[in-house]
């Protein structure tokens, strides 16, 4: 019984250690031109800086530069596409009374130096209009191709894919996330949907 404590012990003591990092959301689409720098002689600012625009932010369509808990893992994830409702593969994998699916569709293009190797599924959410936040779902839609349990993608690969989330039918969809090691990242890319 000591050795499971000891065991369980050491796995949250290193799950905590990973997740120490400085918590970020990417907003900002990696094609955005970057900030203006404050020149030399003018004296630093104190105030906080402004959140980005709505202009600004990113939207579909948009690039994010994400990276993961190692230096060495760097994705540029693009949100290529949101299918909302998106029809059930089949009678088997239909939404519950009250609820839809929504399919998400990402490219996953890693930039880093390290394999890739994830659940991507794992590390995306959908949050609506009133803040609520939607983990995925393991369905299959008639929106496209999902990706499997699990992908490894070399760098300078790719990977495309859907990922489905099971929504109830008034909630409006307004941001989708993505983390890279299974949410566990501490950079969160963040879209505009609505």
């Amino acid at each position: 019984m000591r050795r499971v404590l000891a065991l369980m012990l050491a796995g949250l003591f290193a799950a905590a250690v990973a997740c120490t990092g400085e918590e970020k959301v990417t907003t900002i689409p990696a094609s955005s031109p970057p900030e203006q720098e404050t020149p030399a002689t003018e004296p630093p600012r104190t105030t906080q800086s402004p959140a980005p625009s709505p202009a600004s932010s990113a939207k579909v369509g948009d690039t994010l530069d994400l990276t993961g808990t190692q230096d060495d893992e760097k994705l540029a994830v693009t949100l290529v596409k949101v299918v909302d409702p998106a029809g059930a593969k089949n009678e088997f994998s239909s939404p519950e009374a009250g609820m839809r699916f929504v399919a998400v569709q990402f490219r996953l293009n890693n930039t880093g130096s390290a394999v890739y190797k994830d659940s991507p599924s794992n590390g995306a959410r959908i949050v609506d209009s009133q803040g609520q936040q939607f983990n995925a779902t393991v369905e299959d839609t008639t929106a496209g191709p999902g990706f499997p349990g699990s992908v490894t993608v070399a760098p300078g690969d790719s990977a495309l894919g859907f990922i489905v989330f099971e929504l109830p039918t008034a909630s409006k969809v307004a941001k989708v996330q993505f983390a890279m090691n299974s949410g566990f990242s501490p950079d969160t890319g963040q879209w505009n949907v609505a």
